[in-house]
């Protein structure tokens, strides 16, 4: 390895060979599974599982991690960065994380709302406000427009019940007419264009998920007076150690960032973005950075980001949140509204799916757990009863045809035995 953090010596060392556990993180302390309640033998289940995706050419390689209590007790890593030009995964690599980007973008603005420079129920309007104008589709007859009920709350935005256009249901056509042309060049466009699109339904009637966040990240911006870029390097990433995620790379990181692949005609994975300084995550234009997605990262950095939730906002010392905002943030706040995305049993928070009803959703998840993934086949959770984090980082879109996400779930639940 060629970063510091991730040399532990001495005994740190000895005991990591012991638990099968690379040496990932000496500032996240490892332990004993049994020391915190889970299972040796039934965490090697995980390994397997995985592998079968790796062998059916249908994934590259994956990274899979566990803490408990605060404890790493399973980091594995799988696969390869690289599978043409056989590069093996390595334990600090760099993943495109798109909409796990939610969480952190919507903690950012958070924090501002810990500071009083707004209230939850705030208008839209108040900071952008194009957002006072937007006319809605009326229900059943979606060619006549209709003024708004009631103003767009900022707290609609943390929870996709804005209303907004958006390329997953409604008008997708209008969505993309109002996209089309050169790519936006920052939050401000972006949000320029997607105020001209009438909305779908009116604020806090449905739930449709949506570029939502997108607008967070922005309010963000106009807040703080800095760029989200800015913004999430200064307040989270680097009080947080998260050294690694970012969200346009640095080239002499190339050789850390993994290829992105995309389902061939029989499913076996064809290269879609390459791992290296020719990927847009490095070569783009590095002006748009977008709340909804964009973040790369990696396994270690998103774990302590997790951890610091599962804290109740504070990681090594340094607190981003306060614990009831933490727990806030991860209540229901969409009542008994349809989620179709997260599906039956779930509800969403400021930023987080969260789970309601864990018979119905049929997740080994605890009732109030926080969740989201990524496009790209990535996955993270904190369930504050299990005192648990899991992450699984692959790099394969779609990947409506896998089932790496879920298995990881059953697969680390199924370990606890206390």
């Amino acid at each position: 390895m060629n970063s510091i953090p991730y040399r532990i010596i001495g005994f740190f060392t000895l005991l990591l060979v012991i638990l099968g556990t690379p040496a990932i993180a000496k500032e996240i302390p490892t332990a004993t599974p049994e020391s915190v309640g889970m299972s040796t033998e039934r965490l090697k289940r995980i390994a397997p599982a995985m592998q079968k995706y790796i062998d059916q050419s249908l994934t590259p390689g994956v990274i899979t991690a566990v803490l408990r209590k605060g404890k790493l007790v399973h980091f594995k890593v799988q696969g390869d960065m690289d599978v043409d030009a056989n590069t093996a995964m390595r334990d600090d690599a760099i993943f495109r994380i798109a909409s796990m980007t939610k969480p952190i973008a919507s903690v950012a603005l958070m924090m501002l709302w810990e500071e009083g420079h707004f209230q939850l129920r705030d208008p839209v309007a108040k900071f952008i406000p194009a957002f006072a104008n937007v006319k809605v589709k009326a229900e059943g007859a979606p060619d006549t427009l209709v003024a708004l009920k009631r103003p767009i709350q900022i707290r609609d935005m943390l929870t996709h019940t804005a209303g907004l256009a958006n390329s997953y249901r409604g008008d997708i056509e209008a969505y993309r007419a109002a996209f089309a042309g050169a790519p936006v060049k920052d939050n401000a466009e972006l949000i320029a264009k997607l105020t001209t699109l009438p909305l779908n339904y009116q604020p806090g009637e449905d739930w449709q998920y949506s570029i939502a966040t997108d607008v967070v990240g922005h309010l963000v911006e106009i807040i703080s007076g800095m760029s989200l870029d800015e913004f999430l390097a200064n307040r989270i990433f680097a009080p947080l150690d998260m050294t690694d995620t970012h969200f346009y790379l640095d080239p002499s990181k190339a050789p850390r960032l993994t290829t992105q692949y995309t389902p061939g005609e029989d499913m076996r994975i064809v290269e879609q973005d390459p791992g290296s300084a020719q990927s847009r995550w490095i070569s783009g234009p590095k002006t748009l950075f977008r709340g909804a997605g964009g973040l790369v990262s990696t396994a270690r950095d998103y774990l302590r980001f997790q951890l610091t939730m599962l804290n109740g906002g504070i990681l090594d010392g340094t607190r981003i949140l306060a614990p009831s905002t933490v727990s806030l943030m991860l209540e229901n706040h969409t009542g008994d509204l349809d989620l179709w995305l997260p599906g039956p049993g779930m509800g969403f928070g400021l930023g987080y799916g969260v789970v309601v009803d864990r018979g119905e959703a049929a997740t080994p998840l605890s009732q109030g757990s926080g969740y989201w993934g990524g496009a790209y086949c990535t996955l993270s959770w904190i369930d504050p009863e299990q005192e648990l984090v899991g992450v699984v980082m692959t790099q394969v879109r779609p990947y409506t045809h896998i089932n790496i996400r879920q298995d990881f779930q059953v697969l680390t639940y199924q370990a606890l035995t206390d």
